[in-house]
């Protein structure tokens, strides 16, 4: 039988621990059979006498534990609630869960099933068919949550997860430990992003439960909105520039500058001395750049969907440059030649580098999705 460990943050809760602790212990808990459920209350140090309630309730139920620390943050508290639970409790699943009531409990049977079925992180979603934040919650709150979220989801482009700031989570221990040096950094509210990032970077099993969230009755909520929307840019922002630097996309950024050289280096030489038109000199100067192209990205770039024979070999190169031509001719080219036909033959260079700009989303774009497509 698994050990499964709710571990409760807290900072000043004594309204609302002992709510939330019976309401586990009597009505939940009752009714999971195939699991050995416990209670972990990582409290940071509360003035409120918050510890002293759960010390109370420890009298009472065998299964719950204290874990007294310095605040330090949402993060830090659940990192070292977790440690605490993997090592001194044995657990081999742990839950996010608020200690105010907000999370319905009345889902970890559902969360618990998912786990057994095979994923490795589940996450209590508010935003997708089921779920939903507390109806009175004012409209900028609402909005505040929404756009936070959305602004994750839209710059990781990570759409298929529906729920990235909310707090309410199942894992495995494995999970964890796998990323557990790194969340030692994210010590506030970013934590619940920057774990569930790398989760997904890192390829864990995700699944989703929806839930209805309620507001807290007591107390008030410890997040600064401003501060936190800032929080969530600066991580978003610069975890997705890492992210495609060191990427496919980065790599592709690489190739792409040394096939830039080979072209220009062709296109200038053919500028000055033929007098084709502009439009034909781009052409035939892609062709070299289109081959050493190819050979870099199936080498490097997408060298774990490289072309694996010699049949695979030729075919992927003529996708390479069917796709890659029409993207030269018609955008590259096209570009090129409205320039000539507007300006004259006085800035070849500029037109030439404003078309490879275009034409370098249109070339990742059917590499990735075309060429070297993912295989299911």
């Amino acid at each position: 039988m698994k050990k499964v460990v709710i571990i409760l943050p807290t900072y000043n809760e004594s309204g609302n621990i002992d709510k939330v602790i019976t309401l586990l212990e009597e009505d939940i808990f009752p009714k999971i059979k195939n699991h050995d459920m416990n209670i972990l209350v990582a409290d940071d140090n509360s003035p409120d006498g918050t510890a002293d309630e759960v010390r109370n309730l420890m009298k009472k139920w065998k299964n719950i534990d204290l874990n007294l620390g310095e605040k330090k943050g949402l993060g830090a508290a659940y990192v070292r609630g977790m440690t605490y639970a993997v090592e001194k409790m044995g657990a081999d699943i742990m839950f996010e869960m608020d200690a105010d009531g907000q999370h319905d409990p009345q889902k970890i049977t559902q969360f618990l099933q998912k786990i057994d079925e095979g994923n490795d992180f589940v996450i209590g979603t508010r935003y997708s068919n089921g779920g939903s934040v507390p109806s009175n919650w004012p409209i900028q709150r609402k909005a505040f949550s929404i756009v936070a979220n959305l602004l994750v989801r839209t710059i990781f482009a990570r759409f298929s997860i529906h729920d990235w700031t909310g707090g309410y989570r199942a894992l495995k221990k494995e999970v964890f430990l796998k990323e557990k040096k790194e969340l030692e950094n994210f010590n506030g509210y970013i934590f619940q992003i920057s774990f569930l990032h790398k989760v997904v970077r890192d390829k864990f099993k995700v699944a989703e439960v929806p839930f209805l969230m309620t507001d807290r009755t007591l107390g008030k909520s410890k997040i600064a909105p401003l501060g936190y929307i800032f929080d969530v840019l600066f991580y978003v922002i610069t975890a997705r520039i890492k992210e495609l630097a060191t990427g496919s996309f980065g790599k592709f950024l690489v190739v792409g500058g040394t096939g830039f050289v080979i072209q220009v280096v062709i296109y200038q030489i053919l500028v000055n001395a033929t007098k084709l038109p502009l439009g034909i000199d781009t052409v035939l100067s892609a062709q070299m750049a289109i081959f050493s192209n190819y050979n870099l990205n199936n080498l490097w770039t997408f060298k774990e969907r490289k072309a694996t024979n010699f049949g695979q070999y030729v075919l992927k190169m003529a996708g390479f440059f069917g796709t890659s031509n029409v993207g030269v001719i018609v955008i590259q080219s096209g570009i090129v030649q409205l320039g000539e036909i507007l300006y004259g033959r006085n800035y070849p260079l500029v037109y030439f580098v404003i078309g490879t700009g275009v034409l370098m989303v249109w070339n990742f774009g059917t590499y990735s999705l075309v060429i070297w497509k993912k295989k299911k």
